[in-house]
């Protein structure tokens, strides 16, 4: 794939293949992998109507936040996939039991990003009628960035109004503020068009996991 290519794609399998294969030597990192996940079933929590798949999703965010330990992870895992075997033992929650199992899969998989994804993708057209991919593609990009144009961060940047500023918007799943992010790094020196843009571009989506607040925050 080369970077028009990737630029161009709107195929969240192809691009996670190639993240996988190529960018990240045949591994996506967990931290990262698991922050899409969680996005990608917080988008169809509305189906989750079993709560111990709503647990196993918080349970998910505080493993990916190192605030519990990997057993807690897996006793998750096991909840929502006992979960989704009852549900889809129902009738007529089939929706809900694909989520169910999205669930599942985001706990267990470390790096096969594309498993979970493409259930959410057949959850949402099946119970929505519309595509999915779309949105995932831009999460995708917001979240592991440009594997063609790394950034070099220059630890300069990483004055204490930026490091306030994208903490802030971390810790409240809130990232309205990238604009002023985007000052801030600028006052700080920055001068690189790639980190501003993405700041600055008013259709781009945020969440955890978001590049360059990653890169302010010294998260990997």
């Amino acid at each position: 794939m080369t970077e028009v290519e990737w630029l161009a794609c709107e195929e969240p399998e192809r691009i996670l293949n190639f993240l996988r294969g190529s960018a990240f030597r045949n591994s996506l990192p967990e931290r990262k992998s698991r922050l899409f996940g969680l996005v990608c079933c917080n988008r169809v929590r509305q189906l989750l109507i079993d709560p111990r798949t709503r647990r196993a999703l918080d349970v998910l965010e505080q493993y990916t936040e190192g605030q519990v330990a990997s057993e807690d992870l897996r006793d998750a895992y096991d909840d929502a996939f006992r979960a989704a075997n009852e549900i889809e033992e129902t009738e007529g929650t089939r929706g809900a039991a694909q989520a169910a199992f999205a669930v599942a899969e985001a706990c267990y998989e470390k790096e096969i990003a594309d498993a979970y994804s493409g259930r959410v993708r057949f959850v949402v057209f099946f119970d929505e009628a519309r595509d999915e991919a779309p949105a995932q593609v831009a999460l995708i990009r917001d979240i592991f960035g440009n594997p063609f144009a790394p950034v070099a961060f220059d630890p300069a940047w990483r004055t204490d109004t930026a490091v306030a500023v994208a903490r802030q918007m971390y810790d409240s799943r809130e990232f309205g503020a990238m604009p002023i992010l985007a000052d801030a790094l600028q006052d700080a020196g920055c001068d690189d068009e790639q980190v501003l843009a993405h700041c600055r571009d008013a259709s781009q989506v945020h969440v955890r996991g978001c590049w360059v607040c990653d890169l302010v925050l010294g998260k990997e």
